[in-house]
């Protein structure tokens, strides 16, 4: 049989001692356990917090220098794109047109080329510019006076584009002795468009007036459309 306790040298039977043994292993479990709560339990201080605020900082700062460096980059490639989408000098030469028109008499007119398109610019008579004041623009399809087609003090130069507002077709009456229409002005023979003195549809099927571009007196002989 195992030996449950030991002899002393009275011949007496020592009881083993447990129960202090378990009591103060117990109370170092409960040691232990609270020690290892109370070190799993961490409050923030001062110099953590700080330490959290640096790091958000010196996260926030590397986003903002990440964006900064992926725009610019993004400019630095788009710069040379819109260099290559910009017009080249013949083209900005083309358009604007100079025209000297010293030289056209009263009743002519002369023929040249804005944008690739043909350009009518004709001195009116004095009787062209009457017959023209005399219709009521209001009953017009495209109602237009001769003044609104022209420059104030230079109502005698009518500048239009050489282009019917029907199908693009040119009309005649810019070279001498073409059909000028039964207004005057001009005549598109494609559809039967007639233009008067002024340059207003008057019948046929074109629905607008023949285009006044933009234009200014430069000399007082020369005029730079566009």
């Amino acid at each position: 049989m195992p030996q449950t306790g030991a002899f002393s040298s009275r011949g007496t039977v020592e009881k083993p001692r447990i129960l202090p043994v378990l009591a103060e292993f117990g109370k170092a479990s409960v040691t232990g356990k609270a020690g290892l709560m109370a070190e799993t339990t961490v409050t923030a201080t001062p110099e953590s917090a700080e330490g959290t605020e640096e790091g958000v900082r010196r996260r926030d700062f590397i986003n903002v220098a990440a964006v900064s460096a992926a725009g610019v980059g993004g400019l630095a490639t788009l710069l040379p794109l819109i260099s290559q989408m910009a017009p080249s000098a013949d083209v900005l030469a083309e358009s604007s047109t100079e025209v000297d028109v010293s030289g056209i008499e009263s009743g002519q007119a002369i023929k040249a080329v804005f944008r690739k398109q043909p350009l009518f610019v004709r001195r009116l008579t004095a009787k062209e510019i009457e017959e023209a004041n005399a219709v009521d623009a209001g009953g017009l399809r495209d109602p237009q006076t001769l003044a609104e087609r022209t420059l104030e003090g230079h109502e005698d130069l009518l500048v239009t584009m050489g282009v019917c507002t029907h199908l693009g077709c040119v009309p005649l009456g810019a070279a001498e002795g073409e059909n000028k229409g039964e207004f005057g002005g001009y005549f598109c023979p494609c559809h039967g468009s007639h233009y008067d003195t002024a340059g207003r549809i008057r019948k046929g099927p074109a629905p607008l007036n023949l285009e006044v571009p933009e234009y200014a007196f430069i000399t007082d002989s020369v005029i730079r459309v566009g």
